[in-house]
């Protein structure tokens, strides 16, 4: 792990907000030069700190207005294999997120869904069908807001 100053933190608070920008943008924002800016952002990478850029999609303005989160708890945990499990569970287009987890659930999953109904026809007819499903909980999100973590 290398060590971060206040610099580096900056930088990744800017690209958090908009990772689409360039070192030029973010040395200009921050009064850097635009290399010095690049080499920082390249050292970060090179570190694993930033571990990539993602385009992150309005899912209610692509026409699927519901997202759901699952807690799943396998039936019989030694007869499937998790890979398995997670196999089917990854080629659900509806799932984006697939989390294996250790307390009341096995797994935890974010759906997306057009609305109720689309949800019920992507639960009862692909989840439900996974192999290895047991009891399987689901909560509506109402509303999200995005931290950027713990950048210090």
């Amino acid at each position: 792990m290398i060590a971060l100053d206040d610099t580096d933190r900056a930088i990744l608070r800017a690209l958090v907000a908009d990772a689409g920008q360039g070192a030029g943008a973010i040395g200009r924002a921050l009064g850097l030069s635009q290399p010095a800016a690049w080499r920082r952002i390249r050292r970060l990478e090179e570190a694993g700190i930033i571990k990539g850029r993602r385009v992150v999609l309005d899912a209610a303005a692509l026409g699927f207005g519901v997202t759901v989160f699952l807690g799943i708890k396998l039936a019989a945990r030694g007869r499937v294999g998790l890979e398995d499990f997670e196999r089917a569970a990854t080629a659900i287009p509806e799932v984006q997120v697939v989390q294996h987890v250790l307390g009341l659930f096995d797994y935890r999953m974010r759906v997306v869904a057009r609305d109720i109904a689309d949800f019920e026809r992507v639960l009862r007819r692909r989840i439900m069908t996974l192999p290895g499903i047991g009891e399987v909980e689901a909560n509506v999100l109402m509303s999200e807001e995005r931290r950027p973590g713990p950048l210090g």
